[in-house]
């Protein structure tokens, strides 16, 4: 006779009290085995008692209170959405005065843009000038790094060699970065392997 022990699922359908095709033979073996009738028994006491503990229900704010925790996604669509409506009125009247103001400026800028695009000999006059003194700051910054990084003799030997003594620098620079890239993954590699 081949003899197995109810499985945990088969003891769940007794205690529970199931009735159905499959349920007579595990009621005929647990009348035959004293150790699965036991097993049968034990499960019915856990579940008398957890019948007899009062039953309570979670605070109404608990969900409230753990979503408050939980860090949610929010597309960027619907924050630009919610930041416009906290800033707008809540009332009529004070919408219609936002638009009134909105307008207005926006109306005041529009004339501002106007005049400037009839006025094109002081805006290109106005960024020409500009872009001369950007050009002139980055050129100068450039200058100072470069007289830091390599001193002033070395920079004097650089503008006499041209355009190929600074692409000889920069090679140089660029293959240094690399080699110590390099080192770094392989130091790193060599740790991981340890």
């Amino acid at each position: 006779m081949n003899h197995r022990h109810l499985l945990p699922n088969e003891i769940d359908l007794l205690v529970d009290g199931e009735a159905g095709f499959g349920v007579a033979p595990l009621r005929a073996h647990i009348l035959e085995c004293a150790e699965c009738r036991e097993r049968v028994e034990d499960a019915r006491v856990v579940v008398d008692a957890l019948e007899s503990l009062p039953h309570f229900a979670p605070d109404s704010r608990l969900a409230d209170r753990v979503m408050a925790q939980v860090p949610v996604f929010v597309p960027a669509h619907v924050a630009a959405r919610d930041s416009v409506r906290r800033w707008l009125p809540q009332s009529a009247a004070a919408r219609t005065a936002a638009v009134a103001v909105g307008t207005s400026v926006a109306g005041a800028l529009t004339l501002a843009m106007i005049w400037l695009a009839t006025q094109s000999d002081a805006v290109l006059f106005i960024s020409g000038l500009l872009g001369d003194r950007v050009r002139g700051a980055v050129a100068a910054a450039a200058r100072d790094f470069a007289v830091a990084l390599l001193g002033e003799s070395a920079l004097t030997t650089l503008q006499a060699t041209g355009a190929l003594g600074v692409t000889l620098l920069l090679l140089g620079f660029l293959l240094t970065a690399v080699g110590t890239v390099a080192g770094i993954r392989r130091l790193a590699t060599a740790g991981r392997r340890a």
